[in-house]
């Protein structure tokens, strides 16, 4: 009778649940001063960063109305950059020798500021001279819209170096230009390429330059003085 009794003490035992202790885990530490730098630092840099393209963006705008009257002042009186050179000598012109050996090939461009309205073009994409002669070509504007419209334009050349050599007697530049609506005119360029430019190594292998005409719809403007780093042409 005894091994019956064992295993009902057994069978007791085996079934009834056994008591679980719950563990107790350590709650999570949150360090608040910590965490309240790292967003106060992350907010910082948005918003610099915010103000930076902010007084990029204003700072476009502006020069964008500055670019005409600061090319104006610059242009006119200096050759930099790739501007030609303003002024002419009569008598210069008058006796200049043609080096007809030397074949230069003048591409003309014609561009638009974004706001500008016109029509503008080249009457040629390109004309071969030779250094002291003369030569003409034409440009071509057009107000297609049905306002007056007041263009102003500025140039350059291309290679940057032949500037001082590229010497306009007459052309459109830097001059206020009205378009009446519809209104369609040619616009001359006479200029010649200095004999000089033979005597500089830099231009050797130069056998082409581009003239280009930029128009922008005439703004009021900031005035600006000249960089004290450049040289006045005559100087």
């Amino acid at each position: 009778m005894l091994l019956p009794s064992l295993a009902r003490i057994a069978h007791k035992f085996s079934t009834k649940p056994l008591l679980r202790v719950p563990r107790s885990l350590p709650a999570p530490v949150r360090f608040i001063g910590r965490d309240q730098n790292a967003e106060a630092s992350r907010r910082h840099r948005i918003r610099t960063t915010i103000y930076y393209v902010a007084a990029a963006g204003v700072l476009t705008v502006g020069m964008s109305y500055a670019a005409v009257p600061l090319y104006r002042m610059f242009c006119q009186a200096y050759s930099y950059g790739g501007t030609t050179s303003q002024g002419h000598d009569a008598e210069k012109v008058e006796s200049m020798q043609r080096i007809k050996d030397r074949v230069i090939k003048i591409r003309f461009n014609a561009d638009l500021g974004a706001a500008m309205r016109w029509n503008f073009k080249p009457q040629q994409p390109e004309i071969n001279v030779v250094p002291g002669e003369t030569a003409l070509a034409f440009y071509t504007a057009k107000n297609p819209s049905d306002q007056p419209v007041i263009g102003i334009s500025t140039y350059n050349v291309v290679p940057f170096e032949a500037g001082q050599y590229f010497n306009k007697i007459q052309c459109f530049c830097f001059e206020e230009q009205q378009l009446n609506p519809h209104e369609e005119v040619d616009m001359p360029v006479f200029f010649y390429i200095d004999p000089e430019i033979m005597d500089d190594p830099k231009m050797e292998l130069v056998d082409s330059i581009t003239l280009s005409y930029t128009f922008f719809e005439a703004k009021e403007g900031l005035n600006f003085q000249m960089p004290s780093y450049a040289t006045k042409h005559g100087a």
